[in-house]
């Protein structure tokens, strides 16, 4: 397994890039949750909680993709150093307003402001991984690897917020994401030599959007659902977590959750799969759904860790593998903004996840949040299924860009 990782990280300039993007990505894991335990305890309502970093996530969910589509056409570095620089600079000034009790408006206005220019630093990654290398199989062990990092990161972030909130000060599980953001942005951008050149578009020839193919919309609908599961989850676990006298481990709870995910992503990586991938993307996530769907019948924090630890070892090879039909999908000028997709309809589930559970917890208490997980997990079910005929038989569109 070792080998397999260090044969694509000897890549020139990989291994700088790839650490780069850890620390630049820190705050995806962070920022949601920071919102909601910040809000929850200067406000007192958790329905606000999740309303302000819903409106955070789809403002990211919106804008992201539109990003994305610049930087395939300008370069990462352009368009995302004074992106980066104002996502920073607006989350700075959503913290500044919730520790000084301001408004409630102005809670929305900066946490819209810093999702929708934050962008995606993992399709970033990415799609520098897909410039220097060659061979499909690299590309796929590269895949695996970054979302194994991907789960590092949601297993130390969840851990760090939580205890900065509750054990520092409210706005204080927000600091860190804040410098993790300009620092490791800025450090990322910096490494011009792997980063992918912009494509020249032929102006005679007319460009679809890249949801104009039917399994990259089947893609989105899927990963929607599967993000509201992640959402609710995150709510729920906070609540659950109050609600049997140890707030501070509700961070550990869901890194634990995280934490089967990286092992299964770097187990999946190491082998290279004969299986076709549309099956192995429907099996991961209908065992994840199952797996989910037993947060609502535990009774203890232990009992929900060990079911997130187990359940965890679907969601990376999900992901893993709904990237790799994005692969399939896009033009290859284009593979960044699809890429962004992937993780903007997460995004956009988490939102749904979260606030709809934040409004059901405070009325049902933790319970109402696991039933939104249990929803989430039947919708990404019969999305799957649904989509199962189009998944099948993928085609990429035909390229019409060309690197400049």
């Amino acid at each position: 397994m070792i080998h397999t990782y260090a044969t694509v990280l000897r890549q020139p300039g990989a291994l700088a890039f790839s650490a780069a993007g850890v620390a630049a990505r820190l705050p995806m894991s962070m920022v949601g949750l920071g919102i909601v335990l910040m809000v929850e305890r200067l406000y007192d309502s958790y329905a606000l909680a999740g309303q302000v970093s819903a409106a955070n996530v789809i403002a990211h969910a919106l804008c992201a993709p539109q990003l994305a589509r610049l930087v395939d056409r300008r370069g990462q570095a352009r368009i995302m150093r004074p992106a980066v620089t104002l996502a920073a600079t607006s989350l700075t000034a959503l913290v500044v307003t919730a520790a000084t009790g301001g408004p409630v408006p102005l809670l929305f206005v900066f946490a819209t402001l810093a999702g929708a220019t934050v962008g995606s630093i993992g399709a970033l990654v990415r799609a520098r991984w897909s410039f220097v290398l060659t061979d499909p199989r690299q590309v796929h062990t590269a895949y695996s690897l970054e979302s194994a990092l991907d789960e590092l990161v949601f297993i130390i972030g969840p851990v760090v917020v939580t205890l900065l909130a509750t054990g520092v000060a409210p706005a204080a599980g927000l600091v860190l994401p804040i410098v993790a953001m300009l620092v490791g942005g800025h450090l990322f951008l910096a490494l011009r030599a792997t980063e992918p050149p912009p494509t020249v578009r032929d102006p005679g020839v007319r460009h679809g959007h890249v949801l104009r193919s039917g399994g990259m919309v089947v893609v989105v609908a899927v990963f929607v659902a599967v993000g509201a599961i992640f959402g609710a989850t995150d709510v729920a676990t906070v609540a659950f977590a109050e609600a049997e006298g140890s707030p501070g481990a509700a961070g550990a709870v869901l890194a634990v959750f995280a934490a089967g995910s990286m092992l299964a992503g770097l187990g999946y990586g190491a082998r290279h799969w004969a299986s076709p991938l549309w099956l192995r993307f429907a099996t991961s996530v209908a065992a994840l759904a199952v797996g989910v769907s037993l947060f609502f019948v535990v009774t203890s924090l232990p009992a929900l860790a060990a079911v997130m630890f187990v359940t965890g070892f679907a969601i990376a090879p999900s992901i893993i593998t709904g990237n790799g039909l994005v692969q399939q999908l896009v033009e290859p000028g284009r593979l960044t903004e699809g890429l962004t997709w992937v993780s903007t309809s997460l995004g956009v589930g988490v939102a749904l996840g979260a606030s709809s559970a934040g409004a059901l917890i405070d009325v049902q208490g933790p319970r109402g949040g696991f039933l939104v997980v249990v929803a989430g997990a039947g919708l990404a079910v019969v999305a799957t299924l649904v989509a199962l005929p189009t998944l099948r038989t993928p085609a990429r569109t035909t390229p019409v860009a060309r690197p400049a």
